[in-house]
């Protein structure tokens, strides 16, 4: 009965996904944040249908993602549920996305079972992409600039005073585009295999009015280049590879002499046992869907996955010849490293 309960919370909390995407795309937790409402006063102020509006309402309640009065039959929203679910940037909204967007390739990733052949990070629904960008981005912006990059050698100095920079596996560009916003003496490369991604990019930037500084190209881990770079960084991205050793690689002949690799990954222990946890149970089950298949997509032999922990990541900056590694920086999402010649 305890298993049976479970499955049960577990099978509510598949379907609750859908409906905090639904509620996200129609602005129904932005419309409900000022003050309590009926369920027919929430759908006009939104322009949807009082039916729908009820039964979502009435799930979300279930779920505690929405506050309901038993006397008047308004619905709200506490401060809470409002920071989490009204925030187009926040992590918990992006999560959702990225996790209904993965599980549209589900026929996929079952037959990618049974025959052990990969399925690319390009061939996935449009919402890994955004969503993805919205569940990392929430972390990037509480944490890079004040944080993560004052935790390298030397490196704030430098990009103060203008260094070259690259971020390989760049996505649509956060990371790089946060860098570049707060030290404009610097010149960045955002570099990403997905030409969707790199086109988002582009346009990011460039509504940002960092053109001049920033350029977005195309091309992977283990071929960009333009180098040599004073700073190359990859974020959430090396487990993804088939050859993250040939990126390593890459990246130290890229750099300059006296340059840094900063290596953002997602947060893992060392063991198994350690990753049995909440944020382990989703980490793996986005790398069943989403990081393992696209390495097995790939030329070179490795599926680190999400939880591949420290040890991995170090044995690959030194058999890329990198001299010097630490960790640097953690939060409950992700571990910072940095690597230099």
């Amino acid at each position: 009965m305890q298993f049976l309960g479970k499955f049960v919370s577990d099978v509510g909390a598949t379907m609750a996904a859908g409906g905090v995407v639904v509620g996200d795309r129609l602005g129904l937790y932005q419309a409900l944040a000022d003050k309590p409402q009926l369920p027919e006063e929430l759908a006009g102020r939104t322009g949807t249908a009082p039916r729908y509006v009820e039964e979502w309402l009435r799930g979300q309640a279930a779920g505690g993602y929405v506050e309901y009065d038993t006397e008047t039959g308004h619905y709200w929203l506490t401060e809470e549920q409002a920071y989490a679910l009204t925030d187009p940037d926040g992590p918990v909204l992006g999560g959702f996305q990225l996790a209904i967007g993965a599980l549209k390739a589900e026929p996929r990733i079952t037959e990618a079972f049974r025959t052990g052949q990969g399925v690319g990070w390009h061939e996935h629904d449009a919402d890994v992409f955004s969503g993805c960008e919205r569940f990392f981005r929430f972390g990037y912006t509480a944490n890079l600039v004040s944080g993560w990059l004052p935790a390298l050698d030397g490196v704030e100095d430098g990009l103060r005073a203008g260094i070259r920079v690259a971020d390989v596996g760049c996505g649509h560009g956060a990371s790089t585009t946060l860098m570049a916003r707060a030290f404009p003496a610097s010149a960045y490369v955002g570099w990403d295999y997905h030409g969707a991604s790199v086109e988002r990019a582009r346009q990011r930037a460039g509504a940002h009015g960092l053109g001049d500084r920033v350029q977005f190209r195309v091309g992977s881990a283990q071929t960009f280049d333009g180098g040599p770079y004073d700073l190359v960084t990859t974020f959430d991205a090396l487990h993804d590879m088939g050859d993250p050793l040939g990126a390593a690689r890459r990246v130290r002949g890229q750099l300059a002499d006296d340059g840094t690799w900063m290596i953002v990954e997602p947060a893992a222990g060392a063991s198994l046992s350690e990753n049995l946890n909440p944020v382990g149970r989703a980490y793996y089950a986005f790398s069943a869907f989403l990081c393992v298949p696209n390495a097995l997509s790939q030329e070179g032999g490795y599926a680190l996955g999400a939880q591949a922990g420290e040890e991995p990541v170090r044995r690959l900056a030194a058999e890329a010849g990198f001299g010097r590694f630490r960790r640097v920086a953690q939060t409950p999402f992700n571990l910072v490293y940095e690597a230099r010649p």
